[in-house]
């Protein structure tokens, strides 16, 4: 185990009709806020009018920005820094899922920051402060209500560029988390965000770390959660209990708890977020198709622990003279239940053509020029490889 460094100062107010307090929770952090949110769910469900009350309720003064779409882009970050800049405003107030939470996220760096807010993704600059950020979550997916990360599209010509940035300073100061307001789900955005929460457990259940036993246990009980209640959200979409344990599993799987002491692989998240940038394509969706074709072509790095993931998360009898076929299994089972929940698991199961590989493994890989992944470390050839695999 590596030594390790664990702080989480996001304030999590969790439980069903939460969502109404935002005005007087909002209130101590943040007078005058930019409230952030996506489509039409929002303002057609009363949600965005019942936050509109309960701020006027608090006497807090806020400006709007609307019309966030999934896989965030660029140019509503630009619009919504000089809002805040014009308008003088104190705090980010999101009000949606992780692509409205990277927004507000985003602003609330760039908007103290003299610079180009693209500088902090493509590593020129590091925030240095930051305006605070205070999150109403409706979609349990990404876990940005309680992460130090960040993911935007940059749209240019023909080559959209999706990155990231991580600093402790975007964490969230505080997250509402109300499960019923994820009644409404469709049932497609419910299961692609089941299958990113059980990603953002994967990229750091495998690791090359020996002796993390508890943090391993830990993941793998995420990971049991959300197969055993995403059936039954989407089966029963106002099951309290099973939106209430896939929305703290969201949480739980990217606040950091399980990355304690270990290196994830992430890889996986670099590959899927190629056809997301090209091709606007759901961001769990793409994950379901790269995380199982990944694990086929990796598992040999470390069949004993493919071989615990099978095991201890999906209930496969260990076959001790046959290691590799009880890790060939788990990774089947894997797939087949992304295919359970109406998901693509392959790359023909969607319009994205294979002539697309090249440019997406170049993409990836910053031309070839970097390795990503650190249970395997994977070249460009290694990421087309991957691609077709998952034809």
């Amino acid at each position: 185990m590596k030594n390790f460094v664990y702080s989480q100062p996001t304030e999590i107010v969790f439980g069903a009709g939460t969502h109404q307090e935002i005005g007087q929770r909002l209130e101590p952090i943040a007078r005058r806020v930019l409230l952030v949110y996506g489509g039409h769910s929002a303002q057609k469900s009363g949600l965005l009018d019942r936050v509109r009350r309960s701020l006027e309720a608090s006497g807090i003064h806020w400006r709007e920005l609307g019309g966030i779409q999934p896989n965030p882009r660029l140019a509503p970050v630009e619009a919504g820094i000089d809002l805040v800049r014009r308008e003088n405003l104190e705090g980010l107030l999101a009000v949606g899922g992780g692509s409205v939470i990277d927004t507000a996220k985003a602003i609330a760096a760039g908007a103290p920051y003299p610079g180009e807010v693209w500088d902090f993704f493509c590593g020129k600059a590091t925030p240095q402060q930051c305006l605070p950020v205070v999150t109403l979550l409706t979609i349990p997916a990404a876990g940005s209500e309680a992460s130090d990360s960040c993911v935007l599209t940059r749209e240019q010509d023909d080559r959209p560029i999706k990155k990231g940035f991580h600093t402790p300073l975007i964490r969230p100061r505080l997250s509402i988390l109300d499960p019923t307001l994820t009644y409404t789900l469709p049932a497609y955005q419910t299961a692609a965000g089941g299958v990113d929460i059980m990603a953002h457990v994967l990229e750091r259940y495998f690791t090359q770390e020996a002796d993390v036993d508890l943090s391993d246990r830990l993941c793998e009980a995420v990971l049991r959660t959300v197969i055993a209640h995403l059936p039954r959200a989407l089966e029963q979409p106002d099951d309290y209990s099973a939106r209430a344990q896939l929305m703290w599993a969201g949480t739980l799987a990217h606040n950091d708890l399980l990355s304690a002491g270990r290196i994830g692989d992430w890889a996986s998240h670099a590959i899927a977020h190629q056809p997301s940038a090209l091709y606007d394509m759901t961001h769990g969706a793409a994950l379901a198709i790269v995380l199982p074709a990944w694990m086929k072509y990796v598992y040999r790095h470390d069949v004993a622990r493919f071989a615990r993931f099978a095991v201890r998360v999906w209930g496969v009898e260990d076959d001790f003279s046959a290691p590799e076929k009880t890790a060939l299994e788990g990774i089947r089972r894997t797939e087949a239940f992304f295919a359970s929940l109406g998901l693509p698991t392959c790359f023909s199961h969607t319009d994205i053509p294979y002539s697309s590989f090249g440019k997406m493994a170049d993409l990836a890989t910053a031309n070839g020029s970097q390795t990503i992944g650190h249970f395997a470390e994977l070249t460009r050839d290694d990421v087309y490889e991957i691609y077709h695999l998952a034809l």
